[in-house]
């Protein structure tokens, strides 16, 4: 069973927190979120507040901490056949106090239904914060393209300003 194999990443001024469901394949290669050069993650955020797109895992670092985005997955480990959510099984949540116990959390959003269906079972029991679900970023979302995606996700931009 695969374990989840980076840190969050947060900040005291975090205001939103990003969840995925877990790294997939090419994530865990990169070793960073959203490693996959197709996935429109990184391209999504950057495009909405206006930064450059980041390149190497520093400067993500530094686009997250710079709009207050903290970003992890709902997931510590589970089994998963490739990088395919629907696969997934024995899933075993990640402790998200680490998260709330150290930032001013004003809302939760999931990237993917799946990542909101994991959080919702797993997560909001001991949060108790509602989470908003996004569509995925992964480019295995083919039912939305990036303008589609961008209208979707541009609703985090009220807790950024």
């Amino acid at each position: 069973m695969p374990v989840h194999p980076f840190e969050p990443v947060y900040h005291k001024h975090s205001r939103i927190l990003i969840l995925g469901t877990f790294p997939s394949e090419k994530s865990r290669e990169e070793n960073f979120y959203y490693g996959h050069p197709k996935n429109r993650f990184w391209r999504v955020i950057s495009c909405l507040t206006g930064h450059p797109l980041p390149e190497i895992i520093e400067e993500k670092k530094e686009l997250l901490a710079l709009e207050g985005i903290a970003l992890w997955d709902v997931l510590k480990s589970c089994d998963i056949e490739k990088s395919s959510d629907s696969t997934i099984t024995n899933p075993v949540p990640n402790d998200l106090s680490i998260i709330f116990d150290n930032c001013h959390i004003e809302a939760v959003f999931t990237n993917g239904k799946k990542a909101g269906e994991l959080y919702r079972k797993y997560c909001y029991p001991s949060t108790k914060m509602k989470s908003y679900t996004l569509p995925s970023t992964s480019p295995a979302n083919g039912r939305y393209n990036f303008e589609k995606l961008m209208w979707e996700w541009s609703v985090i931009l009220k807790y950024l300003r």
